[in-house]
């Protein structure tokens, strides 16, 4: 089963018809821990505020839950405010620490370029190296963006994917079974499907 976890965050259905339009016949939508540490994989989507986002994987007790099946070596898919929340920190919510599974923080866009803030539409991926995830796909591929925020991780071997927003940013992560997205691979149309289609096939090897 591909979890994808419900943590009061963000629209689980557009994730949840998208897996289904590739093919997951085995994801589901789960809010208990007994349900994450029995899962094949976790998707952990979201939209908001970071601050919020811990306060409700807290309230729901599954923190710990989402460290222990990361740590166990389950493939692990996060989106936009789901990688913000893998960080140590954020910007966003001073004093409140994250899930701390990669080291660093959040930082937000500054005004200092003429850009608007939040980023919101269609910008290119830059990859810094091969991924199975982006298997079908090339460097530079477009997908799309909602965000004020953009992770800054202490070990630049995480990166795998880079964006030009009055600055490069990080943009896609990938450490052993994590990778993670600050763009919406379900809003993505073809090439973000792609990217879910490869993580199902990877869970079901």
């Amino acid at each position: 089963m591909i979890a994808l976890i419900d943590y009061g965050m963000g629209n689980l259905s557009s994730v949840y018809n998208a897996f289904k339009a590739v093919g997951a016949d085995d994801v589901k939508i789960v809010t208990t821990k007994k349900e994450i540490l029995n899962s094949k994989a976790l998707v952990l989507p979201g939209v908001g505020n970071f601050g919020d986002g811990i306060k409700n994987l807290m309230r729901f007790g599954l923190c710990d839950a989402i460290k222990e099946a990361v740590l166990a070596g389950k493939p692990f898919l996060g989106i936009c405010l789901g990688m913000q929340l893998l960080m140590e920190s954020s910007e966003e919510a001073p004093g409140v620490q994250g899930l701390g599974i990669i080291k660093g923080k959040t930082v937000r866009f500054s005004n200092n370029f003429g850009l608007k803030v939040p980023e919101m539409g269609w910008n290119c991926v830059n990859l810094t190296k091969e991924h199975p995830y982006f298997s079908g796909l090339k460097s530079g591929e477009y997908f799309y963006f909602v965000h004020s925020y953009y992770l800054k991780p202490d070990n630049k071997d995480v990166v795998l994917g880079v964006t030009d927003y009055g600055i490069d940013f990080c943009s896609c992560i990938a450490k052993d079974n994590i990778f993670a997205t600050q763009f919406h691979p379900e809003k993505s149309q073809d090439a973000g499907l792609q990217i879910l289609r490869n993580f199902m096939n990877n869970v079901k090897k």
